[in-house]
Order: C-alpha cells, then sequence, then structure tokens
C-alpha cells in the first residue's frame, strides 16, 4: 500500500473522530437540557490576569444547587456546583478589554461570593434576571443567614 493511501486513510479517520466527537457534544447537550433549566454559563476560573481565566460552559438549575458544565466535555458530571445557600449575588458588570473576546456576545459579568469567597460568572442579561429570581425564591426558612 503506498504511503499516500495511509496518509488519506489517517485523514480519513480523523475527519471521522472528529465528527464523531461533534455528535456526541450534541447528544450530551440535549440530554443536559432535557429537563430544562439550562443557559449558557461563563465561569472565571482563574483571576491572576485581567480579563483572562474564562471558561465556557453551560449552567443548569438543580434543586437547591447551580451546577456548571465545561461546554466541550464529554463528561455528563458538573465541572462545578454552587450550593443556593451559600451563593450571594454582588453586582453586575460589563465585560472589559480581553473578557470581550472570551465571552459570548451579549453576556454580563455577575460578581458573587460562594462560601465568602470572589466569584464571577458572566450570562445573558435574560439568565441574570433568572439567576436572581432563583437565588431570591429558595425554599422558607432556609434564608436566615442572608444579607
Amino acid at each position: 500500500m503506498p504511503v499516500w493511501e495511509w496518509a488519506l486513510d489517517i485523514v480519513g479517520l480523523c475527519l471521522l473522530l472528529a465528527l464523531l466527537y461533534g455528535i456526541a457534544l450534541i447528544v450530551r447537550r440535549r440530554l443536559l437540557a432535557r429537563h430544562g433549566g439550562t443557559f449558557e454559563l461563563s465561569y472565571r476560573a482563574r483571576t491572576e490576569h485581567p480579563g483572562r481565566g474564562w471558561l465556557l460552559g453551560i449552567g443548569r438549575y438543580s434543586g437547591q444547587s447551580l451546577e456548571w458544565f465545561r461546554i466541550f466535555s464529554l463528561s455528563p458530571r458538573p465541572k462545578r456546583v454552587w450550593a443556593r445557600d451559600l451563593l450571594d449575588y454582588a453586582g453586575r458588570r460589563a465585560p472589559a478589554g480581553a473578557e470581550e473576546m472570551s465571552l459570548y456576545d451579549g453576556h454580563v459579568v455577575a460578581a458573587c461570593h460562594y462560601d465568602h469567597e470572589p466569584l464571577e460568572i458572566a450570562m445573558s442579561e435574560a439568565s441574570l434576571t433568572g439567576f436572581q429570581s432563583w437565588l431570591e425564591s429558595g425554599p422558607p426558612g432556609t434564608d436566615w443567614n442572608r444579607r
């Protein structure tokens, strides 16, 4: 078998794997969204450099917690989980500088505190309104320590 046929087989295999990966991402997203409550949510994992450290993902409300899934991962489990009673909303701001290129178009940055540690997440205006409502609408009797 000539070398060029081997090269074509390898290229064809790589294209097939890329196609299967894309299909798996679509199926995973559909499975995550089947119960509703999902939205585009970016999470700032590193804060050393201004405007950097953002990871794109999907957020999902699950009872008393907000789950965050990486957008290009095939894992069915959330990468981060934030409990509603430990999460405090501090304010919002528009993306600045390099953040505009790192985040989805039209998203705003929500400054929060999780268990007294700073946390920045980014979402659309409509999702931010839903997020604020979700935070405020905890079950009766669970907001005694809220500010």
